[in-house]
């Protein structure tokens, strides 16, 4: 038995443009909820939520009964931590802040078995081969796994064309905020340069044959981004969406005493 097909993977490939949602809870009953929700895929936030391996694992647990496919952000580009989110199961790969071609390539090799890559061969004990019921999880699993990683400065801009052109790399997301930041706009994602720059990388991204990613609750910024190509879009996420509307319900009713 092969490792199973990876759904977004070959939506992705084959041309659709899919929609997502931001995970940053870290919660089981949220992860459940908005698995049923309707969206293509659900991103596991490692990098700035409160997620550990055991949480992880349980996310990935509650979606694979869902029609939404996981990813997981690590939380750094790190080949010891990809062999464990790898071994939990996750199949859909978001490194945050890469800056060079050098950091690209070791991630390709990170999600690689040998003799091309450094992934640690322990499936028939791992969640990931199914604790050995998958019996050919080894020799064809590689095929199956879809790792994006995220340009957010400008180093990660200036390596751009280079980190276009590695092979094993399905995708380069962009990452506003720490984008925005870099450029001297913090906080102030739909400044016309950061929205610029965004637009006319997504724009190189898709160009370059490669699946341009990018994540904004702002409907005029998705929409820009869509025409310039991006095919893996966030459009949300449960912490931003509980916030707001906590507040909103909190200042309709609340009535401050004057």
């Amino acid at each position: 038995m092969p490792a199973p097909i990876n759904p977004l993977k070959k939506s992705l490939n084959g041309g659709n443009t899919t929609f997502g949602c931001w995970l940053g809870l870290a919660d089981p009953i949220a992860a459940e909820i908005l698995g049923m929700a309707g969206f293509d895929w659900l991103l596991l936030d490692g990098e700035h939520a409160a997620f550990d391996m055991r949480a992880l694992t349980t996310q990935l647990q509650i979606l694979e009964a869902s029609p939404t496919t996981p990813v997981v952000r690590v939380p750094v580009a790190d080949t010891r931590i990809m062999k464990q989110v790898l071994d939990a199961g996750a199949t859909n790969i978001l490194v945050p802040m890469v800056e060079s071609a050098e950091e690209a390539r070791q991630m390709v090799r990170a999600i690689t078995y040998p003799p091309h890559g450094d992934r640690g061969v322990g499936y028939s004990v791992t969640r990931a081969g199914g604790f050995g019921s998958v019996e050919d999880y080894g020799p064809t699993a590689d095929a199956q796994i879809c790792l994006m990683v995220q340009v957010e400065n400008r180093k990660g801009l200036a390596a751009l064309d280079d980190i276009l052109k590695i092979e094993g790399i399905d995708g380069v997301f962009i990452g506003p905020a720490d984008l925005a930041a870099d450029l001297g706009h913090m906080g102030d994602l739909m400044h016309p340069e950061v929205k610029q720059t965004i637009v006319e990388t997504t724009a190189r991204i898709a160009a370059a044959g490669k699946i341009a990613g990018f994540m904004s609750p702002n409907d005029e910024m998705t929409n820009a981004t869509l025409e310039a190509g991006a095919r893996f879009v966030g459009v949300g996420s449960d912490l931003l969406m509980l916030t707001n509307m906590t507040r909103d319900l909190a200042r309709k009713w609340v009535k401050t005493p004057s």
